[in-house]
């Protein structure tokens, strides 16, 4: 017997199962009736001695029958999961529709219809509808068992993508309880109508929607790994409609970090990003890299750590882990060691702030290359009491950290800087303009050190970030708060931004301020809609609340200040920022040296007072635009 057809047709008639099971019903007691005369006169008399009205009883009781077991709501039942508490329902129903019927019947002084089968029918009614649900459930379950290896049903999935991917995760999880793959969908002329693994090819992409209604669906899955990112977005977006949970196989850099095709996983907001990968020039990279000492600071946090990650793939000679939290510094150091064993790692528990240390570090260790990723980041809590820890850490500390590497020749220093140090409004986005300006100031004080920047916007699932906190209220089941309705976002991946600022140190040179190619922003509400239907609810589920700006959060961010200039760099996705900086270079480096000097704890209203001398017009009230493209300060 072909199961998957018999699956396909009780799929089909799902939609119509209510109106077809009180058929179904219906005519079970039309039988019930004849089988009760049948017993009650054998076949001599079976016909001949019935009355002439009998046609009309019959049709009567049918009409109080389907009555009752609508009030009873007997055709909502489920036949697959029929079970002693159906059978419950079915007994009260069938007695009391007989007992009506019955009563009827008395009253309407018809004596030819026999007593007994006015006392029979309901008794035979229910065994024969009983009978029935059983053994529907029976070869439900024998075809589930059939089809998939288990008689459970939990999961009946479609697949986007008929190619080699789709052909593995069907081999994959067909054999796993609870999943049952219906078909495939795919664009390809010459798969129409195929089968791919035993399962059939059902229609193309665009008949994600109608397919997963008519066969019941619970779950889309697009296994296009080789596709183009903006081919697999599209299947996203007609996946989403269905409103569905949707999954995914692992991308195709997924697959080559030796993640299996069949470890379904759920979309990540990455993967709605739509951006092709990045082109790195690897043979560069590998010359700079290649068996040098390298030394990251903040090397747990969300770009310390994947630069570590990218850099270890490089074969340098160490890799220095300078990190102030010792758990996070012990979980980057245990999950470097799991996966790059050859590459010799040097655990130091330290504070940027901090000179003497760190250059007692940078003299023991002779570190050749400097990833400076340590900084405060929270807009919020910067904002608000916060403004000296902000600047002693993000400035100051890396002042220290550039003085130490210019002592000790370091040859290339990398600050990670923020899309929010662009005409900042912020204390954050303030003290890492500054911080850039240290850049500028060191890159002119004659050290064999090359000292570059680079600057990209928000990286999609770093500590702090709006997706891991979306995540966490969807699966509350909501409300998901955004900021605003209009408020956009650049945003890359972790992974692409380590690559990147790699990328740009291989090729910078010093006093150069990259900027990363983040694309289109992207409208944050949007990106939480987005995340809201591929988990499978919708707007009504989950609803979406504004909770207003921040102290200090702009509407948009920018990559370039107004008067900046932009070249390209030999490497798409970088170009390379003209900053007129040198007289705000001065004044951060002479502010700096007071600092240290005297040590004093400064209040906010202080820190924004030296925070505005330094950048000057650069810092100031949070800007927003209009719906007419306006600016408005």
């Amino acid at each position: 017997m072909n199961w998957q057809l018999l699956d396909t047709l009780l799929t089909r008639l799902r939609p119509r199962r209510e109106a077809l099971a009180l058929a179904l019903d219906a005519l079970i007691v039309a039988i019930a009736w004849q089988a009760t005369y049948l017993f009650r006169l054998g076949f001599e008399r079976w016909f001949t001695a019935r009355p002439d009205y009998d046609g009309w009883v019959l049709l009567g009781l049918l009409a109080v029958y389907v009555a009752v077991f609508r009030m009873l709501r007997v055709p909502k039942g489920m036949w697959r999961f029929s079970g002693f508490g159906e059978i419950k329902r079915l007994a009260v129903a069938c007695l009391l529709a007989g007992l009506i019927g019955a009563t009827a019947v008395l009253m309407a002084r018809l004596h030819a219809v026999p007593r007994a089968v006015l006392a029979l029918h309901p008794l035979l009614t229910v065994m024969l509808l009983a009978m029935t649900r059983m053994g529907y459930r029976m070869l439900y379950e024998h075809m589930r068992s059939r089809l998939s290896g288990s008689a459970l049903e939990q999961r009946r999935a479609l697949i986007m993508g008929a190619g080699d991917a789709g052909r593995l995760l069907v081999a994959g999880i067909q054999h796993q309880q609870g999943w049952v793959v219906v078909g495939y969908l795919d664009d390809a002329p010459d798969k129409r109508g195929a089968r791919v693994g035993g399962v059939p090819v059902i229609g193309m992409l665009d008949d994600v929607a109608r397919q997963a209604g008519t066969h019941g669906v619970t779950h889309v899955i697009v296994a296009m790994p080789g596709a183009s990112a903006a081919q697999r977005r599209r299947a996203l977006d007609l996946a989403s409609q269905t409103g569905l949970a949707v999954l995914t196989v692992p991308s195709s850099d997924e697959l080559l970090a030796g993640r299996a095709v069949n470890q379904v996983r759920d979309i990540e907001p990455e993967d709605l990003l739509g951006r092709e990968p990045v082109d790195l020039d690897e043979g560069g990279i590998s010359e700079c890299i290649g068996g040098k000492v390298l030394l990251v600071t903040g090397a747990r946090g969300s770009i310390g750590s994947e630069l570590c990650r990218q850099v270890a793939r490089y074969g340098p000679a160490k890799i220095v882990l300078y990190e102030l939290s010792e758990f996070a510094l012990y979980s980057i150091e245990q999950e470097l060691s799991e996966k790059f064993p050859h590459v010799p790692l040097v655990r130091l528990i330290g504070d940027v702030k901090e000179l003497d240390y760190l250059r007692f570090v940078f003299d023991k260790y002779r570190p050749q290359i400097v990833f400076h990723a340590a900084a405060y980041k929270h807009v919020p809590l910067m904002e608000e009491e916060n403004a000296w820890a902000a600047l002693r850490n993000n400035t100051l500390g890396t002042y220290h950290a550039c003085l130490a590497a210019g002592e000790h020749g370091v040859e290339r220093f990398v600050l990670i800087s923020t899309d929010k140090a662009v005409n900042p409004t912020n204390v954050m986005g303030a003290t890492k303009r500054a911080a850039e300006l240290v850049i500028s100031h060191m890159a002119g004080q004659g050290y064999v050190t090359k000292f570059m920047a680079v600057r990209f916007g928000n990286v999609l699932g770093s500590s702090g970030s709006v997706i891991p906190k979306f995540k966490e209220q969807i699966a509350r089941g909501g409300p998901v708060t955004v900021t605003h309705p209009d408020i956009t976002r650049y945003f890359m991946t972790i992974p692409e931004a380590a690559r990147l600022v790699v990328q740009a140190c291989a090729i910078g040179e010093t006093g150069q301020v990259y900027v990363l190619d983040m694309g289109e922003p992207v409208r944050i509400v949007d990106l939480a809609r987005d995340m809201i239907r591929l988990s499978g609810k919708d707007l009504a589920q989950v609803r979406i609340e504004f909770s207003g700006l921040r102290p200090g959060e702009k509407l948009y961010e920018e990559l370039l200040a107004d008067a900046d200039l932009t070249l390209p760099s030999v490497r798409a996705g970088l170009r390379v920022a003209r900053l007129n900086d040198s007289d705000k270079a001065q004044r951060v480096q002479a502010w700096l040296v007071r600092a240290i000097g005297d040590g004093r704890v400064r209040s906010d209203h202080e820190m924004r007072i030296v925070l505005r001398d330094i950048l000057g017009e650069e810092f100031g009230p949070a800007r927003s635009i209009d719906n007419t493209g306006v600016m408005k300060v």
